[in-house]
């Protein structure tokens, strides 16, 4: 499976965040089993979901404070790039 992800470090904090369809964040269930499945992927970091509504708004789960600094970062700043999961 491939998917986009970008890993942070900001203020001395190293994080992980990997976009995802709005559904799966709008299901607490779902986004933590979404969170285990990138565990792997990126070990021992934190790892913060984004999906986006459809005017382009960007929604984050998990850490709250990586969560809430997220939400002020604009998105086109952020390195992404394609991973995969064997």
């Amino acid at each position: 499976m491939k998917f986009q992800g970008s890993v942070i470090r900001e203020q001395g904090v190293t994080f992980a965040i990997v976009i995802v369809k709005k559904h799966i964040i709008d299901n607490r269930s779902e986004a933590e089993d979404a969170i285990k499945t990138f565990m792997p992927v990126f070990p021992s970091l934190p790892i913060v979901l984004m999906a986006q509504d459809s005017q382009g708004v960007p929604t984050y789960f998990g850490r709250p404070d990586i969560a809430k600094f997220m939400a002020h970062v604009p998105l086109q700043s952020v390195p992404w790039k394609e991973y995969t999961i064997a």
